[in-house]
Formats: C-alpha cells, sequence, structure tokens
C-alpha cells in the first residue's frame, strides 16, 4: 500500500503509473489501485452499465461503489443501482445532493436543469461528490476515449487536479465492442435504457436517445454546447 502522504506525492505517482499502466489490461490497472489504496479506493458509477464495478469486484471484492442519486434518475438507473448492489461483491454506497428537488425548486425555481444546466449538475452531482470521495485517495471511473473528443485524452491512470486524487481510468483505451463483449461473456448487468436508443444515461430530463451516426454522448444535454456534467472536467 502506497506512503505517500501529500498531494505532490500522490500526483507523481498518478503520472508515473499512468505511463507504466497505458498498455496493460484493465483489470491489471485495478489491482493496482487496490494493492496501492486499499480501502481509500473506491468506483464510481453511473449505472449505465456495471462493466467497471464488476472488474473491480474482481481485483477488490467487496470495493466500494459509489452512485450520485441526483433525484432525476431514471427509474430504470435506480433499478440497475438496486440490482448491482444484490449480485456483485461490492458495497454500494448513495450519495444524496444536501437539497431535495423541491427544495431546489423553492430556492432556484422549477426546472433549473433548463435554464442553467452547469449550476444543477453543480449542485446534485460536483459538489455531493467532491464531499463524498473526501475519504478516499483514487477513484475509478468508466471513461473512455472513444465516447467523445472532450474524452479522447483520457489516461488510463492520471491526476485528478480539482480533487486532488488520483483518478483510474481502467478501460479508457477500451471500445463499445470491448465493453460490449465482456458484458456478454461475464454476464454483467447493463442499464435497460442501452437497449432502448440511449447510449448514454444521465438524468432524464436532460437525457434523449442518440440518431444514427451520433457519438454516444450526443444525448446529453442535446441542443446546448454542454458535454460534461462538472464531474470530469
Amino acid at each position: 500500500m502506497t506512503t505517500a502522504t501529500t498531494a505532490t506525492d500522490l500526483q507523481r505517482l498518478a503520472e508515473q503509473a499512468g505511463r507504466d499502466l497505458e498498455d496493460a489490461p484493465a483489470l491489471e490497472i485495478l489491482k493496482w489501485a487496490a494493492e496501492t489504496f486499499g480501502p481509500r479506493f473506491c468506483v464510481t458509477s453511473s449505472m449505465e452499465d456495471a462493466v467497471v464495478a464488476h472488474l473491480a469486484s474482481r481485483a477488490y471484492p467487496g470495493v466500494d461503489v459509489v452512485f450520485l442519486d441526483t433525484g432525476y434518475h431514471f427509474p430504470e438507473t435506480l433499478g440497475t443501482r438496486d440490482a448491482v448492489a444484490e449480485v456483485m461483491d461490492v458495497n454500494v454506497l448513495t450519495l444524496t445532493p444536501r437539497q431535495t428537488v423541491a427544495e431546489q425548486d423553492a430556492e432556484y425555481g422549477p426546472k433549473l436543469h433548463d435554464r442553467d444546466p452547469d449550476l444543477c449538475c453543480a449542485l446534485r452531482k460536483v459538489k455531493p461528490l467532491e464531499e463524498g470521495l473526501a475519504g478516499y485517495d483514487a477513484w475509478a471511473t468508466g471513461l473512455r476515449r472513444d465516447e467523445s473528443p472532450t474524452r479522447a485524452n483520457t489516461p488510463v491512470v492520471g491526476w485528478d487536479p480539482k480533487r486532488q486524487k488520483v483518478k483510474v481510468s481502467p478501460i479508457a483505451k477500451w471500445t463499445q465492442a470491448d465493453v460490449d463483449a465482456y458484458v456478454t461473456e461475464h454476464g454483467v448487468l447493463t442499464n435497460p435504457l442501452l437497449q432502448d436508443g440511449y447510449a448514454s444515461v444521465g438524468c432524464a430530463p436532460c437525457t434523449r436517445r442518440v440518431l444514427e451516426g451520433e457519438d454516444a454522448r450526443a444525448g446529453r444535454w442535446a441542443g446546448s454546447n454542454k458535454t460534461e456534467c462538472g464531474l470530469h472536467g
């Protein structure tokens, strides 16, 4: 387990690991994270699918899987979370914003997600995750380079300067075909919406089905210039 105690140490560790593990299999990357950080490592999941949670459970049985319940999720997403908690060797932790949707509506007005989606994401995603990750030195995501141009340079292990933590993206180099093959081989749970025209699943008010030829993220915040919720830059 790492003896790194400062942000500078952790950053150096992350950058070195990013170079060393660039060509490593996803499971090996997660085993490195588990061995390096132990209980100070977690996985975050949007419950679009449970591929990274499944991989992490093989590398580190009982690993914490952090899920953000924004109050705006599709029922299918919450059902996927509950199923993952039931059948996988992981510890699902649900984070919630400080305000309910009704409380937020009362303070900011209804449908903030339509008027100021960046603020809505900040209140319901970014801040709760920042607080929820406080006890960890490293977190894993399901980011992939092929998802959109903004993710094309995602390192398999990198430094998250905003949160001062090591950020692990074990399937960064995977394609959708790789994901599909893993899901099939291991019988991994996926969100039913992926079979209903959705290529990327977020909050219901800000997610639509994708059209033929669009990239996987095109259904998120459609009609605006917004491409990320703020969790990943």
